[in-house]
C-alpha cells in the first residue's frame, strides 16, 4: 500500500522543474489559485475547497519555496507542508479578500505567469482581479498553462503508485456489482451499493459516479440515477471516479441484465477491440491524435459526439491531454491516461468502455484489470 502524502523532496523537484521552465520564459513568478495546482506544489490537501467563499493563492517565485497567500483558517494546515512563507487574512472579507496581500507580494515583479489556457480557471472574483491589475499597471501577465499542465502530465513513481492503488480499489468494488445489481433492484440503489463497496474496499471518496441502465443499451451517460428497477434486457453501465489520497481512478464497466441483444454484444466486442488498439498505440513518441486515430479506425467511426476518446488522469478526474483529433501532444513515459472509446449503435443508443493505463518505455501498462472480453451477464 502506498504511503499517504509525499516527502519534501517530491515538492522540491516539482518546484525546481517549474522554475527551470519559468527561467526559459523569463518569468519572475507564477501565480496559482486552483486546488490541484496549489496542492501539486505545496501538498496542501483539504476538502475545504468545496466552499466557494474563500480564495486561495500560491506564488511560485523564480527561486526558492512557494509563498502562500491564504485565509487564516488554512494556516495551521499549510504549516504542516514544506511552505514557510504564509501570509494570511481573516476571510471572508468582501472588501479585501487577500487582494492587498497579493498586490504587496507581486509589486516587485514585472513578468508573471498565470495558467490561462484550456481546462484552467482563475479562482478569484473578477472584480478583485480587476482591482489587482489596476494596482499593478507595470506587471506583464503571460500564459503559463504549458508549465503547469506539462509538469502534472508526467507522473512520478509515487504518483503512479497512488493511482494504481485506487484503480485496484475501484476494481474490487466493480467485482461486487453482480451481487447487488439484480433484476428488480432500483438503479439509484445500485449506485449507493457501489459507493458503499468502494468505501469499504478503501476509497477515501467516491465523488464521481455516473451510469445508466435501459433496454438494449443506454443513450445518456451523465444523468443522475432514478429509482427505475433493473429489468431483463437492460444494459447497465457504471463509470466511477474514486479517489485515494487525492488521486483518482476513472473507468467503467458494462453488464447485461439477462441475455443481451446481438447489437449490444457486437457493440461491446467492437469497443473491447478498439480499447486494445488504443492501449497498443500508447507508446512514448506517439501523439494523442495517434491514439485517437487508432481507436477511431478500429471503431470504423469517429466515436460519436463525445469529442475525445480518453484523457489524462491524476489529481483530477480528467486532466490534460485529450485523446482527440485536435491534440498533437506527444506521449512520454509517466503519463497516466484513460482509454475511453465510445460507440453509437441501434436507435440512439451508445456504449462506452474505459481503462486506465500508464505510458512507459515499450508497451503501456494497465492500471485497471482489463474488462472481460465478452459482455458479462448478470442473472
Amino acid at each position: 500500500m502506498p504511503t499517504r502524502g509525499f516527502p519534501t523532496a517530491e515538492y522540491e523537484a516539482r518546484t525546481a522543474r517549474a522554475q527551470e521552465r519559468m527561467a526559459e520564459r523569463g518569468l519572475e513568478g507564477m501565480l496559482l489559485s486552483t486546488e490541484a495546482d496549489v496542492r501539486y506544489f505545496t501538498g496542501f490537501h483539504t476538502a475545504f475547497w468545496q466552499s466557494p467563499t474563500r480564495p486561495w493563492f500560491v506564488l511560485l517565485p523564480a527561486a526558492g519555496k512557494p509563498v502562500a497567500v491564504i485565509p487564516e483558517i488554512g494556516v495551521p494546515l499549510m504549516r504542516t507542508t514544506w511552505v514557510d512563507d504564509i501570509r494570511s487574512w481573516p476571510a471572508p472579507d468582501p472588501d479585501d479578500d487577500g487582494v492587498s496581500l497579493l498586490i504587496e507580494l507581486l509589486s516587485p515583479l514585472s513578468r508573471l505567469g498565470l495558467p490561462m489556457g484550456h481546462e484552467t480557471h482563475l479562482r478569484m472574483p473578477l472584480a478583485d482581479w480587476t482591482r489587482m491589475r489596476a494596482a499593478l499597471p507595470g506587471l506583464e501577465i503571460e500564459d503559463a498553462t504549458e508549465i503547469t499542465q506539462g509538469l502534472r502530465a508526467i507522473k512520478s513513481e509515487a504518483e503512479i503508485a497512488k493511482i494504481a492503488h485506487i484503480c485496484a480499489i475501484g476494481a474490487r468494488a466493480f467485482s461486487q456489482v453482480p451481487e447487488f445489481a439484480l433484476t428488480g433492484a432500483p438503479l439509484d440503489g445500485v449506485f449507493r451499493a457501489f459507493r458503499r463497496a468502494a468505501l469499504t474496499e478503501g476509497a477515501d471518496e467516491v465523488p464521481y459516479l455516473v451510469g445508466a441502465a435501459a433496454q438494449g443499451g443506454y443513450a445518456d451517460v451523465i444523468s443522475p440515477p432514478d429509482a427505475q428497477p433493473l429489468a431483463t434486457g437492460d444494459i447497465l453501465m457504471l463509470d466511477s471516479g474514486c479517489s485515494w489520497d487525492g488521486y483518482f481512478c476513472d473507468f467503467d464497466r458494462n453488464w447485461a441484465i439477462g441475455p443481451p441483444t446481438d447489437a449490444a454484444r457486437r457493440a461491446y466486442d467492437t469497443l473491447w477491440t478498439a480499447t486494445q488498439a488504443g492501449i497498443d498505440a500508447a507508446r512514448p513518441g506517439a501523439t494523442c491524435r495517434d491514439l485517437y486515430d487508432a481507436m477511431a479506425r478500429s471503431l470504423g467511426t469517429s466515436g460519436g459526439n463525445v469529442g475525445r476518446l480518453g484523457h489524462g488522469l491524476g489529481m483530477q478526474l480528467t486532466e490534460q491531454p485529450s485523446l482527440a483529433a485536435f491534440d498533437e501532444t506527444p506521449l512520454a513515459a509517466g503519463m497516466v491516461l484513460t482509454i475511453e472509446p465510445s460507440l453509437p449503435y441501434g436507435d440512439g443508443l451508445m456504449m462506452v468502455h474505459e481503462e486506465n493505463i500508464v505510458v512507459q518505455d515499450g508497451p503501456a501498462a494497465l492500471l485497471t484489470p482489463r474488462a472481460e472480453p465478452e459482455l458479462p451477464v448478470i442473472g
